[in-house]
């Protein structure tokens, strides 16, 4: 649970502690090592393997979502470093979540799913196919068929409103089905590049880049390599009122997707022409001396719990990028050794905040200050486990395809056969369920007097 400290309380903080994570940039040894204790405190947020509680679920506050961004980086985690230890709690959290529909719609989540949610854990089970991570038993759901479902259920949901997209919401009953985010398409995207990587099959890349052409088609992607949070439909069949606050894992989605598709068309012209758009862009709006930032909401102190987590998303798709096509690598490793020191600094949780007295196990949100903020939480922690660990990035290997050794077993029918029954809900409120940039967007909004859109 994340915990907010007063301006009192984390002044005290940084007076009692000043031990941060001790990190030597580019030693392995130094960065598996902080790595490690990173992990292990974010870890002890997770209860669901707690006698009586859900596999695979966060507490409150934090989204069925978040829970799969987290199991999605602890598998790279196990790729960089080797450390097994978290290896059978992933395993049992991943599986439990993919139901007994095994396409990551568990019952317990329908009230409040989204396309994005799903397309986390869809993330975090394609990463495990490309890492190699541990095959789950026969007869249990594997890693390549969970995102081959979430693929075709999304396939199945493409929308020709406003000439395509899917929308943010997967049932009618749920606030924010009129809009078409980023995200949204943005997993649909990446899981589709990487799937046309992993297997092979061109229906997945020409899928991805029907998406990306329907994402420039309605201005969230512009030409400048911009990517807009999304769009509102209005009248049933017009899009507008683009949303023009930039994330950073809007950015770091398309990034890494378009990567994959440079990898899969060896080299095309245009999508190196995407990959180099957009991460000139990401480097000019989410950097600050070649540290990262979140830099719609960090610097005014607005960034809700979901927001807090972006960062290290980001850092993921960057680093992936930087394998897929090499010619970035020189521009994307400097920024993710100079961001890893100054995410390292900001572990210094003292023991009050720390997990069983453990200085440097609370890491905080912003990493430009050289200090411990006062923020934790799953974010932050998630944050500085990805800003230390994806240092590692040229020292392991690229992501497996079918052909170079990934044995993860697909099934191209995943997620197609029976439908699930709607159950009949009451509409939820937005105040039930607060995503990522839908909500913050409008309060910022009126906060800053109506005046700016986009922060540079």
């Amino acid at each position: 649970m994340r915990l907010s400290l007063g301006v009192a309380g984390a002044v005290g903080l940084l007076v009692r502690s000043t031990i941060a994570v001790e990190l030597i940039v580019g030693n392995d040894a130094s960065v598996k090592s902080a790595a490690s204790t990173i992990a292990f405190g974010l870890m002890k947020y997770y209860t669901g393997n707690n006698t009586g509680d859900v596999p695979g679920n966060l507490p409150d506050p934090y989204f069925w979502w978040e829970a799969g961004a987290m199991f999605g980086t602890m598998i790279d985690y196990w790729a960089l470093t080797r450390d097994d230890s978290y290896n059978d709690v992933i395993t049992q959290a991943m599986l439990h979540q993919a139901s007994d529909t095994a396409d990551f719609m568990p019952p317990n989540q329908t009230r409040t799913l989204g396309n994005d949610d799903q397309g986390f854990w869809a993330m975090a089970a394609m990463t495990a196919a490309e890492n190699k991570f541990p095959d789950p038993p026969p007869g249990e759901p594997q890693w390549l068929a969970l995102a081959q479902a979430a693929f075709n259920q999304w396939a199945s949901r493409w929308d020709p409103t406003c000439g395509g997209g899917l929308r943010w919401q997967i049932f009618t009953f749920n606030n924010g089905f009129n809009y078409k985010n980023s995200i949204s398409n943005g997993c649909f995207f990446n899981v589709a590049s990487r799937l046309a990587r992993f297997t092979g099959n061109q229906t997945y890349a020409d899928w991805a880049a029907k998406i990306f052409a329907w994402e420039e088609s309605a201005g969230l992607i512009t030409p400048q390599y911009d990517v807009y949070d999304g769009v509102t439909i209005k009248n049933t069949n017009q899009c507008v009122d683009v949303d023009r606050i930039q994330w950073s894992y809007n950015h770091g989605i398309f990034l890494h997707g378009a990567a994959a598709m440079y990898d899969v068309t060896k080299g095309d012209a245009t999508w190196k022409r995407r990959v180099d758009g957009i991460l000139t862009s990401t480097v000019n709006l989410f950097y600050n001396n070649s540290i990262m930032i979140e830099q719609f909401c960090e610097d005014n102190v607005l960034c809700d719990i979901d927001q807090q987590s972006f960062k290290g998303y980001l850092t993921r798709w960057m680093s992936s990028t930087s394998q897929l096509a090499p010619h970035t690598f020189d521009t994307i490793h400097p920024l993710l050794e100079s961001s890893a020191a100054a995410a390292a600094k900001a572990c210094t949780g003292a023991p009050e905040t720390g997990f069983n007295g453990i200085p440097g196990t609370a890491c905080g949100f912003r990493w430009t200050t050289g200090a411990f903020d006062g923020l934790v939480g799953v974010g932050e922690q998630m944050n500085a486990l990805s800003a230390v660990m994806y240092t590692l990035v040229d020292k392991v290997a690229v992501p497996a395809t079918a052909d170079t050794g990934g044995t993860s077993q697909g099934d191209p029918s995943a997620g197609t056969d029976g439908t699930s029954i709607i159950p009949s809900l009451p509409p939820i409120t937005l105040g039930d369920r607060v995503a990522a940039g839908f909500l913050t967007t409008a309060i910022v909004f009126s906060i800053l007097g109506g005046s700016l859109l986009v922060m540079k």
